[in-house]
């Protein structure tokens, strides 16, 4: 143990990791800290009931840098995937499932749709390619900017319009818009656009019909630029991507401390000195790495007081209302859903009938009140890493929406009612379900919140939305990981890029680290 460093990181989720792995190959002093007993924070596996592991937050992988994979010789220190580039399955209640396969879909839509989709899909994923070139650096400072910064947006601007003129002017018109009227001019199948509504919102507090969605939709798509035409399970969950981080930064020398919560960080004359943890220790360094949210980050660990008021204000005005639930289900046996062969059981399953159902589930999110008829995403990860559950049961991890952080009722009493009422649509796709159901746990936005830290629960620590991306992420002034404050870093999902386990915010905060002048 040592009471000094060059750096000092808070919190080790896979962007604290990450940023740590870098800074210590770089031959800095490097320490950790994680308030939790185990490493990777909404990117972790726990047992939940005896014998089952889950992944506590994100369960699928989108979009992990392959980079990063690279650069932390991650599948020396374990990296394995159990199934990589699965296929979507959008599921209906009469079994007329559609199968959505990198730029193919098939089953229950017409021969129009799925030749669509396949060009939709190519364009898309165009301009998706322009969003992952702006997520490779820092981005240009807006208030006070450099000529490395003019011309880092001037080469945005030439990458736009290399695109062509037509996709140019059509990136442009929809960049900004909601996915819904997109959807609709574009296709006639009900699932499909249901299908491509959950990905635009996933995790946020939008629906298909709020501004902003098609950024969110390219956004949730970057992956496939990085050769994911499908979403991927590691081999031991999501933890086990988290672990194979931190053994890549031990090995270069960082030091990671679990159950060592930081509880202030510490300042004089507006620069970092150190950390205070829960038990009263500190830790001296002139620089602090923050992987919490930005609230968090100043309104807890820094407060208020020490900040600016307008600072302050920006701060507070972040939006990040967590909306998302996380379903834990353990089971006898493998459920059988209606109409879906056994061997695509293992797919990425969504509950999402059209874009309207889609748009009424959020519409209970805006009074404060879960949603009745819910989206679902659905992960059975036993069907590829059968080391998860017992011999012979399985496992069902599914995202929830919508389920506000600030419900009504409060979670105390809602808590239950809501997860049988997920568990109940469920068994409607997969009759006899609730018969196989040996334990389960709902976690809410509170839970999350609790569990892990994240103001509100929200899992990407502020809307994904043009005022809160790019060079305006989390806020102007704050967008590229350095504070006000001498020494004092972001390299959480609350800055550029944002969210998704991709890792790439934490090595962009790294290189500014470095840049900066860190080192000896």
């Amino acid at each position: 143990m040592t009471d000094q460093a060059d750096v000092v990181i808070i919190g080790a989720g896979h962007n604290g990791l990450v940023c740590g792995a870098y800074l210590a190959k770089s031959g800095l002093s490097v320490v950790i800290l994680e308030a939790a007993d185990r490493v990777g924070g909404a990117a972790a596996t726990r047992e939940f009931s005896q014998g089952f592991s889950v992944s506590e937050c994100a369960h699928l992988i989108y979009s992990l840098h392959p980079d990063i994979v690279k650069d932390l010789e991650l599948e020396k220190f374990g990296l394995r995937y159990a199934a990589s580039n699965l296929s979507t399955v959008a599921l209906s209640l009469d079994g007329r499932h559609i199968r959505i396969r990198g730029d193919s879909v098939d089953g229950g839509i017409s021969t129009r749709d799925a030749e669509k989709y396949s060009s939709w899909h190519a364009q898309m994923l165009k301009f998706s390619t322009v969003l992952a070139q702006t997520f490779a650096n820092r981005p240009p400072g807006l208030i006070h900017n450099t000529i490395k910064d003019k011309l880092s947006l001037l080469k945005l601007g030439w990458k736009v319009r290399m695109l062509g003129r037509h996709d140019m002017q059509e990136l442009l018109r929809i960049g900004g818009i909601n996915i819904y009227d997109v959807l609709n001019e574009n296709f006639e199948c009900q699932l499909l656009k249901g299908a491509l509504s959950l990905d635009s919102v996933l995790g946020s507090h939008t629906g298909p019909r709020s501004p902003n969605t098609m950024l969110a939709y390219l956004y949730r798509h970057v992956g496939g630029t990085f050769g994911f035409t499908g979403p991927a399970i590691a081999v031991g969950g999501m933890g086990a991507v988290s672990e194979a981080i931190a053994s890549s930064a031990r090995s270069h020398g960082a030091e990671v401390r679990l159950n060592s919560g930081v509880t202030r960080i510490l300042t004089e004359d507006s620069s970092v000195v150190g950390v205070r943890l829960n038990g009263g220790q500190e830790v001296k360094t002139a620089r602090v790495i923050s992987n919490a949210d930005p609230k968090t980050t100043f309104s807890a660990l820094i407060g208020y007081p020490q900040l600016n008021t307008e600072f302050s204000r920006r701060v507070s005005n972040i939006r990040m209302k967590g909306n998302s639930a996380k379903l834990h289900v353990a089971l006898n046996a493998l459920p059988e859903f209606t109409g879906l062969e056994e061997n695509q059981i293992g797919s990425r399953l969504l509950i999402a009938p059209d874009a309207d159902y889609v748009e009424r589930a959020f519409n209970h999110a805006k009074y404060k009140e879960y949603s009745q008829k819910p989206i679902i995403e659905i992960n059975i990860p036993t069907v590829h890493d059968a080391s998860l559950a017992p011999p012979g049961k399985h496992l069902l991890s599914a995202i929830v929406q919508y389920a506000p952080h600030d419900l009504k009722q409060g979670w105390s009493e809602g808590k239950e009612i809501f997860k049988t009422l997920v568990i109940d649509l469920i068994d409607r796709y997969a009759p006899g379900f609730k018969r196989l159901i040996i334990a389960s746990e709902l976690l809410t936005p509170v839970d999350i919140e609790a569990r892990l830290g994240i103001t509100a629960g929200h899992w990407h620590h502020g809307e994904l939305a043009l005022d809160q991306f790019f060079m305006l992420r989390p806020f102007p002034g704050m967008s590229q990981y350095a504070a006000p404050m001498n020494g004092l870093y972001l390299c959480g999902a609350g800055s550029h890029p944002g969210g998704n386990v991709m890792g790439i915010v934490g090595r962009n905060c790294a290189r500014t680290v470095i840049q900066d002048g860190a080192g000896k």
